[in-house]
């Protein structure tokens, strides 16, 4: 990726972390054969999108793009009538977000101010927070109109089925999972963006399908999907410009943390455990769900430690793996990718 290219800035990239607005599963794909399962309310995904959206409202507001353009004397901003939340121009950042050209380090500099993930200040100056906030800002309306449609799609109909704690769990570890990956492999440029959790959402789905497939109607066509959604929105992630790492990151955190947390009881367990001894379904739980749920629990433990050890050691991840990078950018004729992260 070349210093002229949109997401730059102060001789640094913003990596955002790309859209999954394909990701959307049809309820028909997903039937469960039980009848009497409880749905919630969604109340905390529509939390996370207002959330999201008002951060993104904030940076617009500190931007103020007719203030600082008059100074440049060149361009003019997009939707003017907003005033102080008005876009850059189209040539700046084509996201229709903050300023991020190559001359200007306001957009890096502002991100950064409001928690954007950056090697140096987590490692160096021990700002382990960013490894959380960076998941609620958006280099664009466009990057966050994508990533909240895609959480509204995945996010409300998970919450419905498994209430908001195991829900809330899933995307913030998942963000969390996703900017350390990122954190390991990635030194020189910033990312924001919510797609590590989104991703997370993504591999919870998978593996929930996974432990609990004796309780689901059109099997092979909802893994299918699933895989193909998968696959598509992973395989967006080697353009440039998007921090791939964090999707990866996000996604094998949510994978395992889906089977801890998103198992199902057997089908007929709630009518049937309070059956004599004797008869009936004896355990809550099939012996594979058991084995799937100590297996997450302990590749989750190791995982995170080692991953933050390594990162708060200092050590780049892309020294005991070569071939890495090309995960989150492979170069072709039409672009190059930013080899700064080696």
């Amino acid at each position: 990726m070349s210093r002229e290219d949109i997401e730059r800035g102060g001789g640094r990239g913003v990596k955002s972390r790309g859209n999954n607005s394909s990701s959307y599963l049809s309820p028909s794909a997903y039937s469960i054969e039980d009848t009497e399962a409880h749905y919630w309310t969604s109340w905390l995904v529509p939390m996370f999108v207002v959330a999201n959206v008002a951060v993104f409202i904030v940076v617009m507001y500190i931007n103020n793009c007719p203030k600082h353009l008059h100074t440049r004397l060149e361009g003019k901003c997009v939707a003017r009538f907003l005033e102080r939340f008005s876009f850059e121009p189209l040539k700046d950042n084509p996201l229709f977000g903050p300023s991020s050209a190559t001359y200007v380090i306001r957009l890096c500099s502002l991100l950064e101010r409001l928690g954007a993930l950056e090697w140096t200040k987590v490692v160096d100056k021990h700002q382990g927070w960013r490894l959380i906030t960076c998941i609620w800002l958006h280099a664009g309306i466009i990057h966050l109109l994508a990533n909240m449609l895609s959480l509204v799609f995945i996010g409300i109909r998970l919450e419905q089925q498994f209430g908001f704690v195991r829900i809330g769990v899933v995307y913030l570890l998942s963000g969390f999972g996703g900017s350390v990956l990122s954190s390991l492999f990635i030194r020189n440029n910033i990312s924001v963006g919510a797609s590590g959790a989104l991703f997370g959402l993504l591999g919870s789905m998978l593996s929930e399908l996974i432990t609990n497939w004796s309780i689901y109607t059109n099997k092979a066509a909802a893994l299918l999907t699933l895989l193909f959604i998968i696959a598509i929105n992973l395989a967006i992630g080697i353009l440039p410009h998007v921090d791939n790492f964090a999707h990866i990151g996000g996604f094998l955190s949510g994978f395992l943390l889906g089977f801890v947390l998103l198992p199902r009881p057997q089908y007929g367990w709630p009518e049937r455990r309070n059956v004599p001894s004797g008869g009936g379904v004896k355990s809550k739980y099939k012996a594979y769900q058991y084995a799937l749920w100590l297996v997450s629990v302990v590749l989750l433990i190791v995982g995170f430690t080692v991953a933050l050890v390594m990162l708060f050691k200092g050590e780049n991840g892309n020294d005991h793996c070569h071939w890495c990078h090309y995960l989150s950018c492979v170069p072709t004729s039409r672009w190059k990718c930013n080899d700064n992260n080696l």
